[in-house]
This record gives C-alpha cells, structure tokens and sequence, in this order.
C-alpha cells in the first residue's frame, strides 16, 4: 500500500479547509471570464435578461461538471491535472456570426455538438503530435499565454471593458491596493493564509469596495433560488455545414491553445504530460463542448488565467481544482449564489489578475531559462513567435480584412503565436538544412 510520502503532490487532498478556501480562489479567478462568452454572444443576438440569465447560470454548471471531468478524470477522458475549463473565447466571433444571420442558438448547438465530436476524434492524433513541443516551444507558448492574457487584467483594473467610469483613477487605486495586499499576504503571512493570497486580496478588496460603491448587489435579489439547465432549452440543434465548418476551425484552435495549457501545468506540477495523458485532456475537452452544446452553452477549453494561479501558490493538488468545480455546479444550480459571486468588482479582479498572468509569463521564461540559444536560431524562434503572438493583443483590428476563418486562428494570440512556434521549430530545428557551426554568428557577438 502507498504512503503519504509517495502520493504525488497533484494527487494529494488537502483538509476539507483548505479545498474549500483555494477551490473558491480558482472560481474567483476565473468567473468574470466564463460569464463574459454568453454575455457577449446572448447581448449580440439581443436575447431577453431571462434567456442571458439562463445562458449563464448553463454555462456555470457545464463549467463545474466539465473541470470535473478534466481533474478527476473518467475512464480515457480527463488529464487528471489543476486544470479549470470554461467556454473558449476563440468561438466568440463565429457563434455571433451563426446567431445574428438567421440560424439563431439551435444553429450554434448544432454546430458546438459536431466540433466537440471531432474534437475527440483528433484527441489520439494531437497526443502524437507532442514530441513537436520541446521547451523552445512550450517556454515560448507559456510566455505568450501569460503576456497575451496582461491587457485582460489591465481592462478588469480600470473597471471593465465598456464601463461608464473606465480608466477613473479610483479604479486603478483600488487594483493596485488589491495588488499590493496579495504581495503583502503572500510575503509576510503564514504558509496556508500565503496560498490563499489572491482570495485574501479580492476579499480585502471587496470589503473595501462595498462601502465606497464599486459594487451593486441589485442582481442578488432579483436572481432565482433555484435554476436547472435542461437540455435543448431553445430548440433541437440545427447543423448548417456553414456554421459547422467555421466551428471546426475553432474546434483546432482551442485544441491547440488547450495542449500549450496542458504542457504549462504539466511544468509547473513537476508531472510532465505525455502523448497518452494529453490526449485523455483534449478527449474530455471534446466531450465537454458536446455537453455544452446539449446544455445550452459553449465550447469548453482549458482556463490559462488559473494556470498563473497555479504556479503563483504553487498549490498542486488537482482536487483543489476538482472543488473548484463542483462550486461552479453549486453556482450553476443556485443563481442567487451565482449573483453575489458576480457582484465581485471588476477592478477587483483586475489587481489579482496582474499577479496571476504576470506569473504565466514568468513560468515561459524559467523553462526557457533550460534552452540552449548558442550558436543556433533557438532566439529567432522565440522572438517571432512573440512578435505574431502579440500582434492580435497589441492591434485588435490587425486582421478586420482576413476571411473570417484566418481571423478564428490568427486572432488568438496563444494559437497564432503556438502555430508560429512549433512551425519555426520544425524549420530550424527538424528539417535538413545547415548544420549550427555553419549558421551566421549571432548578432550580438557582432557587434
């Protein structure tokens, strides 16, 4: 029988305490995120405030049964890692598509089942395709994760996309005090209340924000007690090969964007992911968005924002995450539960944010820090990657003119600058051509 000594910090469970503190910390973390995709898409196709309620607490719940799939894992499906799913932000542009020209929410089910079926067919083919992420890749794809998910943080800091008073200095202050809490806890607290530095901040934070009114708990009273999804809420799916096609791009996206996530937590859990184990990962991705599309909601993907969290407390346990899951359940079916969790400001959020992906980019830079860059092109890898990467995050608008499905994978600055990464890996690393003592002297030893 295995002691205590051999379980594997990612299999290890924590006092029911500690579950319960960093499990709401991970929901803390990623909530204004996994809102955000039905606010977006129900606010585009004009749905009623019953239908946009209805599309959220979907969403909540097929978040928490899909993290539980992915951590505790079921038969081939679930890495059985700290990972948080929740809807992908790459489908955004062609749901809104599918919904306003005629085909409405049965079109995007339709289409959402069908790409989460491909997705666990091509599961076993990506898993092979992991001998292609060596840590020029990976180091390089967990940068851009970490740096392309910064100005997410910046608009939460300066009180939220498309808000009335964003950019107003009291916004920025109470961020940077939220800031400076999680580096004041984190430095100086005991060990478990330093784990729990991002929810001691947003709750400081919170306290603090209530009585100068950043927030409004209005919704609370007006949100249901109880509310259960039901499959197929707004019609049986319909599967127009238009609105399929264009899913299936997402479909290869998010897959990619999934499998750099995936090798981030594998790094930073010290359990290195391999073929088999990501496969099992994209698998339950893949199941997940079936689930999503019978259950009124979206495509599910790994959460980057909670893989910064993960290697900022350096709490491994996948069943922190697995708790984290099941409180997204309890959102799901509670909607007035869901409300209070909602009315979290998001400056607020914004002040942990920065910690978070801050942390992301840090994790890039220490496995690149185990890269050879001596007499080969390993840095002209990186620094292309880099640039497409941040191309999308630094000018949104850069490809308006693009068919729609260029701007599906080159809009995402984690797919574009992962495609880039493993391409350019392939054609200095892999493909015959001149041998390194043969290639051109770096320019700094030039100069």
């Amino acid at each position: 029988m295995a002691t205590t000594a051999e379980v594997h910090p990612v299999d290890e469970i924590p006092p029911v305490r500690q579950l319960a503190a960093f499990g709401l910390q991970h929901v803390l973390a990623m909530y204004a995120g996994a809102v955000a995709v039905p606010l977006i898409v129900g606010g585009a196709m004009r749905l009623s405030p019953a239908d946009l309620a209805y599309l959220i607490t979907a969403d909540l719940l097929v978040c928490g049964v899909a993290t539980l799939i992915q951590c505790v894992g079921v038969w081939r499906f679930g890495v059985r890692l700290p990972i948080m799913q929740g809807c992908t932000f790459a489908a955004v542009s062609p749901m809104v598509l599918i919904g306003t020209t005629g085909g409405g929410l049965p079109a995007i089910y339709g289409s959402v089942i069908v790409a989460g079926l491909a997705i666990m067919l091509l599961a076993p083919v990506f898993g092979r395709l992991l001998r292609f992420f060596p840590p020029l890749v990976t180091g390089t794809v967990i940068l851009i994760i970490g740096v392309s998910l910064l100005p997410v943080a910046g608009n939460w800091a300066a009180g939220g996309a498309g808000a009335k008073d964003f950019g107003a200095p009291r916004n920025l202050a109470l961020a940077a005090f939220v800031l400076l809490v999680v580096l004041v806890v984190q430095r100086f607290a005991p060990p478990f209340l330093a784990r729990v530095a991002v929810l001691t901040g947003i709750v400081v934070g919170l306290a603090v924000a209530v009585p100068f009114g950043f927030t409004d708990f209005g919704g609370v009273a007006d949100a249901d007690w109880v509310g259960i999804s039901t499959p197929f809420h707004f019609g049986a799916p319909e599967f127009r090969v238009s609105a399929i096609v264009s899913m299936l791009v997402v479909a290869l996206v998010t897959m990619t964007e999934t499998t750099g996530d995936l090798i981030a937590v594998g790094e930073l859990t010290g359990r290195e992911v391999e073929p088999r184990s990501l496969a099992d990962g994209l698998r339950a991705d893949g199941l997940s968005t079936v689930l999503g599309g019978v259950f009124n909601t979206f495509p599910y993907t790994a959460y980057a924002q909670n893989v910064g969290l993960v290697g900022m407390t350096r709490v491994r346990s996948r069943w922190v995450v697995a708790a984290a899951g099941a409180l997204l359940v309890l959102l799901g079916l509670l909607p007035k539960l869901g409300a209070v969790v909602a009315a979290v400001p998001a400056p607020v959020l914004g002040g942990a944010g920065l910690v978070m992906f801050g942390t992301v980019a840090a994790s890039g830079l220490r496995t690149l820090a185990r890269v050879d860059f001596r007499d080969n092109h390993n840095l002209t890898v990186v620094a292309v990657s880099v640039a497409v990467g941040m191309l999308p995050v630094g000018v949104p608008t850069v490809y308006a003119r693009f068919p729609d499905w260029f701007q599906t994978v080159m809009n995402s600055g984690i797919s574009a600058g992962c495609l880039t990464a493993i391409v350019l890996n392939l054609l200095f690393n892999h493909l015959p051509g001149r041998k390194a003592e043969e290639a051109p002297a770096p320019v700094e030893e030039s100069v």
